[in-house]
C-alpha cells in the first residue's frame, strides 16, 4: 500500500477512469460556456491583469474585487506603473482588500520583472519562473499560466480541491496535507489536452465550485458532473 502523500496522490490519479472523466469534463466546460459569470478580468489575457485579479481574490470575495481590480488597473496601467510607483501610493490603492502583504509582493515583482527597463518586459509564461516572482504560489503560477497565455497548466485552489476530491476521492479532506496532494494530482489528470481546452476547463471547476458545489451547499442537483460523482449519493439524490 502507498505510504507517502505523494504515493497516495499518484494512486489515486492513476485510478480514475478515463473513458468516464472526458465526458464529464466536456459536460463541465459545456455548462460554464453557458452559466459562468461575466467577470472583467475574464476578458482579457493580459498576463499582468490576470496576476493582478488573481492577487486580489485570494481571501476576498469576488463581489468586493471587481471595483477595486478596475480602480487599480486605471491608476497602474502596467507593471512598470507599479514598479515606478511610491509604496504609499501602492498602498494606498490596495486600501480596504485587506493582507496587504499582497500588494508589497506585487511591487517587489513588478520591479523584479521590469528591471531591464525595457517597456515591452512581461512576465513568464512557465509555471516554474513564474513561482520564482515574489508572492507567487503554485495556485498564482498556474492561474498566470493558464489564465493568461493558455498554457496546460493545473491549479488548485479551495474550489478546485473541494470540488476534485468531492467527486473523485471524498475520504479525503481538502484541508489535510494528503487531500492537497491529491487535489493537484488529480488537477493533473482530468486536464484537457490543449491549452485552450484547459483555459475553460480551469475557469469552469472554479466557477463550479464557487456556485453550485460550494464548502456549506452541495447543489447536487444541478451540478453537470452529478453522473459519475462519489460524493453525490450521500449529498442528493441522482
Amino acid at each position: 500500500m502507498p505510504s507517502s502523500h505523494a504515493q497516495i496522490a499518484a494512486a489515486v490519479a492513476a485510478a480514475l477512469d478515463r473513458t468516464a472523466v472526458r465526458p464529464q469534463m466536456a459536460r463541465l466546460r459545456a455548462w460554464f460556456r453557458k452559466h459562468g459569470r461575466d467577470l472583467p478580468w475574464r476578458r482579457t489575457r493580459d498576463p499582468y491583469h490576470v496576476l493582478v485579479s488573481e492577487l486580489m481574490l485570494q481571501q476576498t470575495q469576488v463581489s468586493r474585487v471587481i471595483d477595486y481590480y478596475e480602480r487599480w488597473l486605471t491608476r497602474f496601467p502596467t507593471l512598470h506603473h507599479v514598479a515606478k510607483a511610491r509604496p504609499r501610493q501602492v498602498r494606498e490603492a490596495w486600501e480596504g482588500l485587506g493582507y496587504y502583504a499582497r500588494a508589497r509582493n506585487l511591487q517587489k515583482l513588478a520591479r523584479e520583472v521590469t528591471r531591464s527597463g525595457e517597456p515591452g518586459q512581461a512576465l513568464p509564461s512557465d509555471p516554474v519562473l513564474l513561482r520564482a516572482l515574489p508572492g507567487v504560489g503554485a495556485y498564482t503560477a498556474g492561474a498566470v499560466a493558464s489564465f493568461a497565455y493558455e498554457k496546460r497548466a493545473p491549479l488548485v485552489d479551495t474550489n478546485v480541491a473541494r470540488v476534485l476530491l468531492r467527486l473523485y476521492a471524498p475520504e479525503h479532506s481538502p484541508k489535510s496535507g494528503v487531500g492537497q496532494r491529491v487535489a493537484w494530482a488529480l488537477a493533473e489528470a482530468v486536464l484537457p489536452r490543449t491549452g485552450k481546452a484547459a483555459w475553460t476547463h480551469n475557469q469552469a471547476i472554479m466557477e463550479l465550485g464557487a456556485l453550485i458545489c460550494t464548502a456549506r451547499v452541495a447543489r447536487c442537483a444541478a451540478c453537470p458532473m452529478r453522473r459519475g460523482c462519489a460524493s453525490v449519493s450521500t449529498t442528493a439524490p441522482k
